[in-house]
């Protein structure tokens, strides 16, 4: 592991090691998703905010220039009507 990197036990703790700007756009995200899905868990995974409910269901980051959602199969499945506009693997 690059010791160099955080390593973030919270959503909470990522989202505070964040831009301001990048901060809110991150708690929406968050937000959404507890809407979406209230019995998920949250938990970080592949040193990203995770959302987990029967297995990895979402997981989130922001980089560079762009921000990432990343659904599991599961979680693709669980929001299948709200991505089928999106091109998807």
């Amino acid at each position: 592991m690059d010791r160099s990197k955080p390593d973030f036990k919270t959503i909470d703790e990522y989202i505070a090691a964040q831009a301001p700007e990048t901060r809110e756009v991150l708690q929406k995200l968050r937000e959404a998703i507890h809407e979406a899905v209230p019995e998920a868990t949250e938990k970080i995974s592949y040193q990203m905010p995770t959302f987990f409910l029967n297995g990895n269901l979402v997981h989130f980051a922001v980089f560079k220039k762009h921000y990432g959602f990343y659904p599991t199969s599961s979680g693709a499945g669980a929001f299948k009507a709200e991505l089928s506009e999106y091109e998807s693997s």
